[in-house]
């Protein structure tokens, strides 16, 4: 009988994949991504050193003041936009996405444009 794999087991499967070919450095660090049903969570990380260079989320109480819902593509797109806001003070601009393992759909991709509108390269 053959197990059917559950959605949680199969997105830690997809991340796994994917963070061996997605590594940040100090010249081009590594945007990871956290999605929970009532947040979503965005850090830039360099993995040579394993240290979180700038943080967003929906959390923040500059983000939060603004959202009516935190679970929405606004809010998504408003994380992204706050993250590259302070990764370009750190004079960080171009960086690698690493979805960690969720499709690119929805609050991810609208992070992800909204961290591209405020000028971070992809």
């Amino acid at each position: 009988m053959i197990k059917k794999e559950s959605r949680r087991s199969g997105r830690k499967r997809r991340h796994l994949r994917t963070k061996k070919k997605a590594m940040g450095t100090i010249l081009k660090p590594r945007i990871s991504v956290f999605r929970s049903l009532k947040h979503i969570y965005a850090q830039i990380v360099d993995d040579e050193k394993g240290c979180t260079l700038v943080f967003a989320s929906t959390l923040n109480l500059e983000t939060k003041d603004k959202l009516k819902s935190t679970k929405n593509l606004e809010a998504a797109r408003l994380v992204g936009s706050d993250l590259a806001k302070r990764a370009l003070a750190k004079n960080i601009k171009k960086v690698v996405f690493d979805r960690s393992g969720y499709l690119y759909h929805g609050r991810i991709k609208a992070l992800a444009e909204g961290a591209r509108k405020e000028g971070l390269e992809f």
